[in-house]
């Protein structure tokens, strides 16, 4: 059986998420999502929308996810990957070459992100954030 595991905080779920969990799911057959603390987006200077617990919730009934996790450090992916025997870790092709130190422990894939839909630009489409984080995010 290969596992796949992957990373976020999944807050404002929308079709790229989907998107990404189904690609995630198509490459192994148990796929782990670990998702962000509240705790932990507060230490990265972020504010998800939706508790961890919603987060957490919604993400278990997406069809394509196995189980879900916190995410509460920086550090803990080797140790996830160890411990839940990962064959492939996921990310989306904005974090491309951040996590390749994770190529000694498993195979590391970058997936592209769907087009014209993030969470931030749904935060500013709905005057959440503010215009500097948007044009970042673009």
């Amino acid at each position: 059986m290969k596992k796949v595991i992957t990373y976020g905080t999944f807050d404002l779920l929308h079709k790229g998420h989907v998107r990404l969990l189904k690609r995630a799911k198509a490459l192994g057959d148990d796929l782990t999502v670990c998702v962000s603390s509240d705790e932990f987006n507060a230490e990265k200077g972020k504010r998800a929308y939706t508790s961890y617990e919603d987060r957490k919730y919604i993400l278990e009934a997406i069809k394509y996810v196995d189980h879900v996790i916190p995410e509460t450090t920086w550090d803990q992916k080797i140790k996830d990957v160890q411990e839940n025997n990962i064959d492939i870790f996921v990310m989306g092709d904005d974090w491309k070459g951040k996590f390749d130190f994770l190529k000694d422990y498993c195979e590391v894939v970058y997936l592209p992100r769907t087009e014209g839909i993030s969470t931030t630009k749904i935060k500013h489409d709905l005057g959440l954030t503010d215009e500097e984080e948007w044009k970042a995010e673009e």
